[in-house]
């Protein structure tokens, strides 16, 4: 076995070898600050941005506090999203299959969609580490088929994202049937207001631990926006997928109804075209996903169902059909490509309607190349906003004329005329300058 940085952490050497076998050589920022806390037994809240290895900073210390000779649940860890659960559960079977003979450490995930019935039967074991959606796990546990009292972890994953979906009651009646020594480990991308009561009700003096990112978006995205110019946006975005003829491309919507929209209009023109979204039912998500993984389609449409939690590999492209009201959705949304050192494009139509939102980014750190597409190809607009840098220019031209020319110290009849003459001779040099600049 190879040394690791991770070697500090005192892991058992399945872990160890699981670490080194997943090609991990040193632990990302926020493993190294939450692994030890974790082991330590403390309670603790994860900010961080996508890609920034949050998931391994609690499997792995969780496996290592899993006792394989109790046949309990000792962990239970939820996730919004069925697809999210589902990672979260192949992750931790990659750290296990290493566990050695007689050591063996049980997972099973339960998520929507699945049968119910056969869930319970599978029950008649306990598993020690439970994952899945708030809502199953809490059926469940009502069915009286998982016993969640005598696990003393919880994981909420994506907390604010279970909060806009509805599912912090769930998580809170689970919550209710654990210990009162529970260690909650939470992570979240932002923490909204009222996620706060949930947190104060079940986390006492919890670790608080903020990565900043070094860049808003990985540093390998090209940011490009285009204006529609009041142009047929499908038609737009099929020009543009055609031009960059992706290794695989994601589009992104507001909603399901247009991701349909967009999704049939695209097939309309010869497309090939996935399509992720909430009202496709579970086996539908389930086929969906296989094709997609599978390399059947070019191009997906989806709502922001697929920019949190779904890892799909290999899409260079990412296009916004239109910008989300959230703008920390952008960052999840283009977050999709320029993975694991690749590079990749996000595009963005942009309406007259979105300049607001498109100067909020900009503060964000987010330096965007103006575009349009022609006939030839890409065309470079340059800057966005020109006419406010001509409009500031003429301001400073002004300010700096009044300061120049000053109010004589003795007044002489017509004085103002004289200098509002010399502020606009100032004026003119200074224009031609800039001008011949």
């Amino acid at each position: 076995m190879n040394e690791t940085k991770f070697d500090r952490f005192n892991f058992k050497s399945f872990i160890l070898n699981a670490v080194e076998d997943l090609g991990f050589y040193e632990p990302t920022e926020i493993q190294e600050r939450l692994i030890p806390t974790i082991i330590k037994g403390d309670s603790a809240i994860g900010q961080s941005q996508t890609g920034t290895g949050k998931t391994h900073s609690y499997v792995l210390p969780i496996l290592q506090k899993i006792d394989p000779e109790k046949q309990e649940v000792q962990a239970v860890i939820t996730a919004p999203t069925r697809e999210l659960a589902s990672q979260i559960y192949h992750e931790i079977l990659k750290v296990t299959k290493h566990c050695p003979v007689g050591e063996e450490i049980s997972a099973r995930v339960f998520i929507g969609g699945t049968d119910k019935q056969r869930s319970i039967e599978k029950l008649k074991t306990q598993p020690q580490i439970v994952v899945g959606t708030p809502g199953r796990i809490n059926d469940l546990v009502k069915e009286q088929a998982l016993f969640v009292h005598t696990s003393t972890m919880l994981v909420v994953d994506e907390a604010d994202l279970m909060l806009d979906m509805g599912f912090i009651e769930d998580v809170d009646q689970i919550a209710a049937k654990m210990p009162v020594k529970l260690q909650m480990l939470v992570f979240s991308a932002t923490i909204p207001e009222k996620l706060k009561p949930f947190l104060k009700k079940y986390m006492e003096n919890p670790k608080y631990i903020q990565i900043e990112p070094k860049q808003v978006t990985a540093a390998k995205i090209d940011h490009w926006i285009m204006p529609s110019r009041h142009r047929n946006k499908v038609k737009l975005v099929h020009e543009a997928l055609t031009e960059f003829n992706p290794f695989l491309a994601i589009v992104f919507t507001n909603t399901k109804k247009m991701a349909d929209e967009v999704a049939d209009l695209l097939i309309g023109k010869g497309l090939k075209v996935g399509r992720i979204h909430g009202d496709l039912n579970p086996r539908e998500r389930k086929k969906m996903m296989k094709q997609i993984k599978d390399l059947e389609f070019q191009y997906i449409v989806a709502t922001d169902l697929a920019a949190r939690g779904i890892d799909i590999q290999g899409i260079s492209h990412v296009i916004n059909y239109e910008l989300p009201s959230d703008l920390d959705f952008y960052i999840h949304r283009v977050g999709r490509t320029a993975r694991a050192g690749h590079s990749g494009i996000a595009l963005t139509i942009y309406d007259p309607a979105d300049e607001d939102a498109l100067n909020r980014l900009e503060k964000m750190g987010i330096e965007f190349k103006h575009v349009d597409f022609q006939k030839d190809g890409w065309t470079d607009l340059g800057k966005r906003n020109k006419r406010k840098g001509r409009q500031k220019q003429v301001d400073e031209i002004d300010k700096q004329a009044k300061s120049i020319v000053k109010k004589p110290n003795k007044v002489k009849p017509g004085y103002k005329k004289k200098m509002q003459s010399e502020i606009e001779s100032f004026k003119k040099r200074q224009k031609r300058l800039q001008r011949k600049k």
